[in-house]
């Protein structure tokens, strides 16, 4: 069930048609996903005591109306490490259009997967794992299936990746935590079932995993067109 907070954040979002990313961090947050530690500032000073607080090195985004597609403007820097490289980012992003602030992100670790959801209008939601990154499009190692899921459907989802050693440990690397894989991809398609009336897709890419959790590192709601 959504809380009033969700229903307010879905119903806002409406006049622009998606959902900004710091409003849908939190409603992912709210809904009991591993996130990033974030900030949204708009002038210099927050900017400096909310990337000292969260600790460099961060990841920053523009957060406006207007930017659906951050990458395409140049609407996002990783890896800034000190003040001057903060602050000059903020500088570049209050120049572009509908700027309302700019997101600080805690750099976050793992093997970067991707969850989506599209809303279909026979079946309702489905749901897709694979894995993420800029590579997500070429690749399209991906699974779908209906919402809601259950243990034994995302353990076939992710037997049907083609990279599915990468999560056990390919090579001698880490494995990732596949039960923290199973857990947030089944609290996904939940969200989603009681999200179904609101949205025509989500987009979580990436959430890096690694040996213990999931961190949705970047979200992005696209609503039903209501109006």
């Amino acid at each position: 069930m959504l809380n009033r907070e969700i229903k307010t954040i879905l119903e806002k979002s409406k006049n622009w048609g998606w959902v900004l990313e710091p409003d849908a961090k939190r409603i992912f947050s709210m809904s009991g996903f591993q996130t990033p530690m974030y900030a949204v500032v708009k002038k210099p000073q927050e900017a400096i005591a909310a990337a000292h607080a969260i600790g460099y090195p961060v990841v920053v985004k523009i957060v406006s109306p207007d930017i659906i597609h951050k990458s395409d403007v140049r609407g996002v820097v990783v890896g800034i490490k000190d003040d001057d490289r903060l602050v000059a980012a903020l500088e570049k992003f209050r120049k572009l259009p509908g700027f309302v602030g700019m997101l600080i992100d805690e750099m976050a670790g793992g093997l970067e997967l991707i969850m989506g959801a599209k809303n279909d209008e026979q079946f309702g939601p489905m749901i897709l794992l694979g894995f993420g990154g800029v590579g997500v499009e070429i690749y399209k190692d991906i699974s779908l299936r209906m919402a809601p899921l259950k243990k034994p459907h995302v353990e076939d989802m992710m037997r049907e990746l083609k990279a599915y050693p990468l999560l056990t440990g390919y090579r001698g690397a880490k494995p990732v935590n596949i039960a923290a894989v199973q857990k947030t991809l089944i609290r996904f398609s939940t969200l989603m079932m009681d999200m179904k009336d609101y949205f025509e897709s989500v987009d979580l890419n990436p959430v890096m995993c690694g040996e213990k959790v999931c961190t949705v590192v970047d979200a992005r709601i696209m609503l039903k067109n209501t109006r």
